[in-house]
């Protein structure tokens, strides 16, 4: 006998994967220079040059046996001191060390705030579309309610209405992302004051604390002067869960933290709950080489500009050829809307022309697709007549 929700996430790959595998097929056919694959965020971008320096300093100085070894379960001193001081200094906050669990990346730092918040199977978790569709899976598998809010397809900010009605004595959350992924908008000040205090009143009503769960693993890639608000300086009750994956090009490295702020209800069990999901998870703690890198490189933002060029020229291109997007000023996603209104068709379309594009329908948002343009120039250059190819299909065929 087996756990028949595990079994079915094990058996079926996301949509994401599928694309990337039959990327990977088609290749070995037609050569990887005429597959045009926009299908997997996987930053194109390589780590600063601080990182390897970091690397190969601690490797060179510091014992083995500590590089190597196990640090403190929520993680090591100077390395939660740094991240405290870095976000002190831009956002005028006072964090210490203790305010912050260090984890695997982000889907760690997600796990953890679910399962610190999951008490029966009456929990719920909110999440508006577009949304990261491993949310779901998060959620489900740890026990609780997933509920998803529909996008609001013009601005892709919060559709307040909807959210206010849905919210109920057993939402434990909301799940916020911003800078989006797939729709690459930020969330704006306004939008953000606006959702802290729908919360600030529905938490009274409810007679306990609805968290905001802010998801923010881009939120220093941001291409505009309005820079993604710091959520936990407009709600209190605001679990920030980050990774370094995309700032420093680290996915595969799996470092981030989950922050719970001074001024949160409960705020010591909260933290003992996040570690304790993390324990109960078998994080022992999360790798020591990077959590050493991160003490010596907190304070390194990344260079976008090779993102910004390639979101400039696929815009104007696909905006050209007649695509819609969704305005892209942050992570390095498109979110065009299908020509013929259906993105599970235009995508099958796509394929035809070599052209690797995730439809919308696993983020919420059935009539739009995900372009992630974290690609060689070259190759998003090389793509636009298939691009217009598929359009001009999609258009004639509707």
């Amino acid at each position: 006998m087996l756990n028949e929700k595990m079994l079915a996430l094990g058996s079926n790959r996301s949509t994401i994967r599928e694309l990337f595998e039959y990327g990977k097929m088609r290749a070995a056919i037609v050569g990887a220079e005429n597959i045009y694959d926009f299908s997997l965020g996987n930053p194109s971008v390589p780590s600063p040059p601080e990182v390897n320096e970091a690397i190969r300093a601690i490797l060179a100085e510091e014992p083995s046996i500590a590089v190597h070894g196990y640090t403190s379960a929520v993680g090591d001193n100077n390395a939660r001191d740094a991240i405290a001081d870095n976000l002190n200094r831009r956002f005028g906050t006072s964090y210490t060390r203790d305010n912050l669990y260090l984890t695997c990346g982000a889907a760690a730092s997600l796990i953890c705030a679910f399962r610190a918040l999951i008490t029966g199977d009456d929990s719920e978790i909110i999440s508006i579309a577009p949304f990261f569709p491993e949310y779901r899976a998060f959620v489900e598998s740890n026990g609780g309610i997933f509920t998803l809010i529909p996008a609001d397809t013009e601005n892709f900010q919060i559709r307040f209405d909807l959210l206010g009605e849905a919210i109920s004595e057993k939402t434990k959350a909301v799940i916020i992302n911003s800078p989006n992924n797939p729709s690459g908008v930020i969330y704006s000040e306004e939008t953000i004051k606006s959702l802290a205090a729908l919360l600030t009143e529905k938490s009274e009503q409810a007679g306990h604390p609805i968290y905001l769960i802010s998801d923010e693993p881009y939120r220093e890639l941001v291409y505009s002067d309005k820079k993604a608000p710091f959520t936990a300086n407009y709600y209190k009750n605001t679990i920030i869960c980050y990774s370094y994956s995309k700032s420093l090009s680290l996915p595969g490295e799996r470092i981030g933290y989950v922050l719970i702020p001074n001024e949160a209800d409960n705020r010591i069990d909260l933290f003992n709950a996040v570690a304790g999901a993390g324990r109960g998870s078998g994080y022992v703690c999360a790798p020591s080489l990077m959590q050493r890198v991160i003490a010596r490189c907190s304070d390194v933002m990344p260079d976008i500009s090779s993102y910004r060029k390639n979101r400039d020229f696929l815009y104007n291109a696909l905006t050209d050829i007649g695509y819609e997007c969704a305005d892209p000023s942050g992570a390095f996603y498109l979110f065009v809307k299908a020509p013929n209104g259906d993105a599970d068709c235009f995508a099958e379309i796509a394929k035809k022309y070599d052209l690797l594009l995730v439809s919308g329908k696993d983020f919420g948002c059935d009539s739009f697709f995900r372009a992630a343009y974290c690609v060689d120039y070259d190759m998003i250059v090389r793509s636009i007549p298939s691009f217009k190819k598929a359009y001009d299909e999609a258009v004639n065929r509707s």
